[in-house]
Formats: structure tokens, C-alpha cells, sequence
């Protein structure tokens, strides 16, 4: 197990660095609720194929979807749309890496609702691995030091990562609740909250924005790009929480941060300071002390 976990978060974390790039490129020229349905629109096929490979590869029980299933479902999709688009929110007041950044606040406070809600239990090593890479995040979290961030940023940043906690406690425990072998309870996890997404989000934008949609296919490339890197991440993200604890696997995802800043300088054109070398050390120590565990 402790491979395939760590395999399925390196594959999130880089897959979700460049749906983060993609996303903040479509943020300048879409709604946030364009933006954020660009992550899903051509997702929930993609999961579909992969769960129907699943069944073809090897032989599994059809799932039964109990109550407690479909609330953990129906929490982490609404949520994960809320995360999602307050990342948009703050891509649009800070730059690419900032707004990045302060969202991957999401480990400590996954760790801490996991302990006081979800029976989560984390080793002293595993502890200060998350506080490391909390260290890491917030050295990011402002160009010219925290006396200068602002409060609205900063509890945005706070909301979208708990929001995104929440939605990976969630989606571990559907997977769990499942009944399946892995990799089928992921699978199927994967499939239905990012079809309820798409649903949900297509559902207001034919309501409220229908230039939206119109805005969004004039860009298929972008769009597309979007919701491949989104789907992989996903995999990965499910696949690894169905195996690890959340805080783990958020905390080695901070990774993501080390493939964001190097997509920031080569893609974005943004400059590599010194604190954030400094940042990229403590995350590689967190990682290292996870990863351990």
C-alpha cells in the first residue's frame, strides 16, 4: 500500500499543477462558475471510461449505495464546486502561485477535523511533517510578508482549503463506505461526484450564464486540457485517500507546489525568489517525513 499511495499523490499533485495553470489562463477570459465547470465538462466521461476499464480488467461486485454513501457523495461534489471556486476567486486577486498556494492550507486542517471528526490518528513524525509543510505554504502566501496580506485574501485562502478538506475527508469516507475492493470503491467515487458536478454546474450556467458556455467552447484546447488534468488528479487524489489517511496524502501533495512554482517560471514567466527555495526545502523535508510513515 504504501507505494501505490504515494504514486497516486505524485500523479494528482502534477496533474493538478497544470490544471491550476490552465485554470488561472481560462480565470481572465470566464465566470468563476465557467471556470470551475471547465475542470468537470469532459471529466465525468473520462472517469466513465476508466471505471468501465476497471470492470473489463478484472471481475467486481456492483456497488449498493447506502444513505450514508450518498450524503458523503453529495457533500464532497457541492464542496469541492464551493473549493473550487473560491481558487478562481483568488487567482483573480493574487497571482497564479499566490492563489495556489494559500489553497494548499487544505493538510493542517484536514488533519485537524480528521482527528476531532473522522477517527483520523497521526504519528508525532506525521505531525510535524504537516506542520513543516504548513510552514512551506504560508512562506508563499504573500510576496511582501504577512503585514502586507491582505484579510480578504487571507480568508479566502483559509475557506477554500477548508472547503477542500472537508471534500477529501468526504470522499474518503464514501470510498470506505463503499464496500468495494480497491480500486472499484475509487472508481466509482470518482465517477459520481464529478457527474453530480457537471450536472450541477451546467444546471446553473444554462440558468444564469449562458454566454458562459458560449465563451468557454470558444477555447476547446484550454477547456479540454482543463478537465484532463483535472480528471487524472482526481484519480489520483481518490485513489490515494481511499488507501491513506487525508493529512498524509494532502501533505505529500504539497509537492504540488514545487511542480507550481516551476510551471509559475517556465510557463507563466514569473521570477523564483529565495523564499521560495526556502519554502520548497521545508516541503521536500514534510514530504520525506510522510512519505516515512
Amino acid at each position: 500500500m504504501s507505494i501505490s499511495w504515494i504514486a497516486f499523490t505524485l500523479l494528482a499533485a502534477l496533474s493538478q499543477s497544470w490544471r491550476n495553470a490552465f485554470q488561472s489562463k481560462l480565470s481572465s477570459h470566464l465566470s468563476v462558475a465557467g471556470t470551475t465547470l471547465a475542470r468537470f465538462i469532459f471529466a465525468s466521461p473520462l472517469a466513465l471510461m476508466y471505471l468501465i476499464m476497471l470492470y473489463q480488467w478484472q471481475s467486481a461486485p456492483l456497488p449498493q449505495f447506502s444513505g450514508e454513501f450518498i450524503f458523503y457523495v453529495v457533500g464532497a461534489a457541492v464542496m469541492q464546486i464551493v473549493a473550487t471556486g473560491l481558487m478562481v476567486v483568488l487567482f483573480k486577486l493574487e497571482n497564479y502561485a499566490i492563489g495556489a498556494g494559500l489553497a494548499k492550507c487544505e493538510a493542517p486542517v484536514s488533519a485537524v477535523l480528521g482527528v476531532l471528526f473522522f477517527g483520523t490518528v497521526l504519528s508525532f513524525a506525521g505531525w510535524v511533517g504537516v506542520i513543516l509543510g504548513t510552514l512551506g505554504v504560508l512562506l508563499l502566501s504573500s510576496p511582501s510578508g504577512w503585514r502586507k496580506l491582505s484579510m480578504r485574501t487571507f480568508l479566502l485562502g483559509l475557506s477554500c482549503s477548508s472547503a477542500f478538506a472537508l471534500t477529501s475527508l468526504w470522499i474518503r469516507e464514501a470510498s470506505l463506505s463503499l464496500g468495494l475492493p480497491f480500486p472499484f470503491s475509487a472508481a466509482w467515487v470518482l465517477f459520481l461526484v464529478i457527474l453530480l458536478q457537471t450536472l450541477l454546474i451546467t444546471a446553473y450556467l444554462l440558468v444564469k450564464e449562458r454566454h458562459t458556455l458560449a465563451a468557454m467552447f470558444a477555447r476547446p484546447k484550454l477547456v479540454i486540457m482543463t478537465s484532463l488534468t483535472s480528471v487524472l488528479g482526481s484519480l489520483g487524489w481518490f485513489s490515494a485517500m481511499s488507501l491513506q489517511a487525508v493529512p498524509y496524502v494532502k501533505t505529500l501533495g504539497q509537492i504540488e507546489i514545487v511542480f507550481m512554482i516551476f510551471i509559475s517560471y517556465f510557463w507563466l514567466g514569473q521570477r523564483i525568489s529565495t523564499k521560495e527555495i526556502t519554502a520548497l526545502l521545508l516541503l521536500s523535508l514534510a514530504a520525506i517525513l510522510v512519505m516515512w510513515q
